[in-house]
């Protein structure tokens, strides 16, 4: 059992089958408690601005990192400053102090894919696959390298349990979206388009038809369940949320958590799925080096707790022993900002 010294607040705002609060003024150490297993991920990263927060990330100590996108910001045709992105970025000393102690895998977002909202129309989404899969040290005999999209899948195994990191490629298949004249929507609703493709939704069906995880965590760009706020969103193509919605709860998956970036935001969301025995958590943590900071409001029927809009990262400390998986924003000097617990059946 991996043991550390944990940040808590001092009271809980019950909500469901789990509880939420900010933290306090001054974050002082209340509590010492113990996890299993602890993942820390975040995104939206620009490579050429100061990085702080990889220094709070390593005082945590976690088992894995994953990154949600928007690793760098290259926006371009050019693969050659693409590549050079990625190595400033693989340079940068605290994210290599990470990745010498910390298992990392991802996905990308569109900054890094290098279009900026682009989908499957993007003409250099090959090229920039392949510096992608270079940046996460992927072996060339990897099956990565031949086939289309970054989506893949990895089990990590720690006192018994098993925690499947399922990550999603919401880019390279994805319909492009259409301009929206509506007020507050950048894009038209698309009722027939896809976000996954053919190919990468019936392996996600494998996945979750086939996985004995007891937790099972689905990495996407993209915010699954907040769809009110007219930016980039499942919610933009309808049919594939209750399509995501339906595999959730038919494949027997145990204890779903989806984790998304891309809003330069943070916060928590949660959906009763008919047929779960859990809540359906979408954890957005976003971002590492730039925020929306001018943030003053906007719809989300199923946001728990409030919106943080100061550099953040997010963090899952599990408890395999009570099932309970606590979520955690931290900021600057490692600051919690907020956090939410939602106990899960094993």
């Amino acid at each position: 059992m991996k043991g550390i010294i944990s940040i808590l607040i001092s009271f809980f705002l019950l909500v469901s089958c789990g509880s939420n609060s900010k933290s306090s003024q001054n974050g002082k150490e209340s509590a010492t408690e113990s996890y299993d297993y602890i993942i820390a991920f975040g995104s939206c990263n620009r490579q050429d601005k100061p990085q702080p927060l990889w220094n709070a990330i390593l005082q945590e100590s976690p088992d894995l990192f994953l990154w949600g996108g928007d690793n760098i910001y290259a926006d371009t045709e050019d693969m050659a400053k693409m590549e050079a992105d990625y190595e400033k970025q693989k340079n940068n000393e605290g994210y290599q102090s990470l990745i010498e102690t910390t298992p990392v895998l991802g996905t990308w977002d569109d900054h890094d894919y290098g279009k900026n909202d682009g989908g499957r129309e993007w003409e250099y989404k090959k090229e920039s696959q392949q510096l992608f899969l270079d940046f996460f040290d992927v072996s060339k005999s990897d099956p990565r390298r031949e086939r289309e999209g970054v989506y893949h899948a990895k089990d990590f195994k720690e006192g018994g349990k098993t925690i499947k990191v399922i990550v999603l490629d919401t880019r390279y298949f994805r319909s492009p979206l259409e301009a929206s004249e509506k007020p507050g929507q950048r894009y038209k609703i698309n009722y027939e388009g896809t976000i996954l493709g053919e190919k990468q939704w019936n392996w996600l069906q494998q996945e979750l038809n086939n996985s004995t995880a007891n937790y099972n965590l689905i990495l996407g760009s993209i915010q699954v369940l907040s769809g009110e706020h007219g930016f980039e969103t499942w919610a933009n193509f309808p049919a594939e949320v209750e399509k995501l919605e339906k595999l959730i709860e038919t494949s027997k998956a145990k204890n779903v958590i989806l984790l998304s970036g891309d809003r330069h935001i943070s916060e928590f969301s949660e959906k009763k799925i008919n047929g779960l025995d859990y809540p359906l958590v979408d954890f957005t943590s976003s971002g590492l080096t730039h925020s929306y900071t001018d943030f003053s409001g906007e719809p989300n029927q199923y946001r728990v707790g409030e919106v943080v809009s100061d550099l953040s990262y997010g963090l899952l400390k599990f408890n395999f022993a009570s099932g309970e998986v606590k979520m955690e924003m931290r900021g600057v000097g490692n600051k919690l900002q907020q956090e939410y617990l939602v106990k899960y059946k094993d």
